[in-house]
């Protein structure tokens, strides 16, 4: 419940790392897009210009998201969830949903730039299947009224956002969603059984897509054919492989005049490596491992105050960042099969800047509430500290102050 915890401050790390990343992020695209923003525009700021304006709304967002009462969006998460519902559904409906390149993911709202709904469904499926498990309780151990409503939601959603296609997205709701399941108290049991089904279900989808298909033959085995389905990840490989320790240098790389399918979108981190070497490699690594432990550590903290619901809203939103990371880095490396689901915050993608950067205002806001006991066992420590650190000062001599403390 969220009385029984105290307002205090937001998580400076967790802001830190947010701006770190974003601003890494700006600075990758300019980099790897202005080559192709001149070929297709005739602009070289052309996609920064447009990244630039999605992470200022974003950063709006954020902060709209820090100040609103994060309990209110329980009680309205059903309603989030609906107007989800209704969007995915509008993009596959013609004149409404926007097609490129072989799929439509996309709205557009008429003068306004074009929206993908997917990303924002992430995260209305936290907010609902948060409040769905906070209400739960010890009932979604039940087949019946556990198990079964929460597989209908997921498949849902998943279902729409595989007819547009976009494999990645579902998967990464897929994830999430399931590791919130099992974090709330679902039996190990049902967990598995849901992995089983989704590799039952996911590979017959894999092999009647030709470009998944393909996907995994180049994972496999991507010398075989080096010009053809293997051209992707070779190039990825040779990117970052070119970068060494330290890099070429912001800006010096080569692989992006065209060689790297994607550069600015999925293929960026190949980019960075080339550009800032490993030790680049590693710094955004980082970041996203601070993210992911400061995220964590936000959701302990909102459970210890007795807040399931601020809780599990902290887990999924940290999930879903650091799966996304995840996928995208073990792909760009060949450690997994590449999915095309972008890198958090540093990715060119507009819809997704903004819908990311709302949910760690979310993730932020909860960062704020202490457990009650917390709050009143340290508070008062820190002014008697204070007071020791004074007294030093101005007579250098020890006395015993409240609390215990000795100066």
């Amino acid at each position: 419940m969220t009385e029984q915890r105290r307002a205090g401050r937001p998580d400076f790390w967790l802001i830190g790392v947010t701006a770190a990343l974003v601003a890494v992020g700006l600075s990758a695209v300019y980099s790897a897009s202005f080559a192709l923003g001149y070929a297709d525009y005739h602009n070289v700021n052309y996609f920064i210009v447009k990244q630039a304006e999605a992470a200022a709304i974003g950063v709006v967002l954020l902060f709209a998201c820090y100040a609103l009462p994060y309990g209110w969006l329980r009680g309205f998460s059903p309603l989030i969830m609906l107007c989800s519902l209704v969007a995915l559904l509008a993009v596959l409906l013609p004149h409404i949903g926007v097609r490129s390149n072989g799929a439509s993911r996309w709205i557009a709202l008429g003068p306004l730039p074009p929206l993908e709904p997917s990303e924002f469904a992430k995260l209305a499926m936290v907010i609902y299947i948060a409040a769905w498990l906070a209400a739960k309780g010890d009932n979604i151990k039940s087949i019946s009224l556990g198990v079964l409503p929460f597989c209908t939601m997921v498949g849902l959603v998943g279902g729409l956002i595989l007819l547009e296609p976009d494999m990645g997205t579902a998967i990464v709701i897929t994830l999430t969603t399931v590791t919130m399941f099992f974090v709330a108290g679902a039996s190990l049991k049902h967990v598995l059984m849901l992995f089983v089904t989704g590799i039952a279900a996911g590979t017959p989808l894999m092999i009647q897509q030709g470009y998944r298909s393909s996907r995994m033959i180049a994972f496999l085995d991507p010398e075989k054919d080096p010009a053809g389905k293997g051209f992707h990840i070779l190039q990825l490989l040779i990117a970052l492989g070119s970068g060494g320790i330290k890099g070429l240098g912001w800006g010096a790389s080569r692989q992006k005049f065209f060689y790297v399918p994607g550069a600015h979108t999925d293929g960026i981190f190949a980019i960075i490596g080339e550009e800032l070497g490993f030790l680049g490699c590693v710094f955004v690594i980082g970041l996203f491992a601070i993210f992911v432990w400061r995220g964590l550590r936000a959701s302990y903290r909102a459970a210890r105050g007795q807040d399931r619901f601020a809780s599990l809203l902290a887990l999924g939103i940290t999930c879903w960042i650091g799966y996304e990371a995840v996928i995208n880095i073990g792909g760009i490396t060949r450690s997994i099969p590449m999915t095309g689901v972008p890198l958090p915050l540093i990715s060119y993608g507009g819809t997704a800047m903004m819908a990311t950067l709302a949910a760690v205002g979310l993730l932020i806001n909860v960062t704020r509430f202490l457990p009650a006991a917390e709050a009143e066992g340290r508070l008062p420590r820190r002014r008697a500290v204070t007071q020791t650190a004074r007294l030093r000062r101005r007579t250098g001599r020890t006395r015993r102050l409240p609390g215990g403390v000795t100066s």
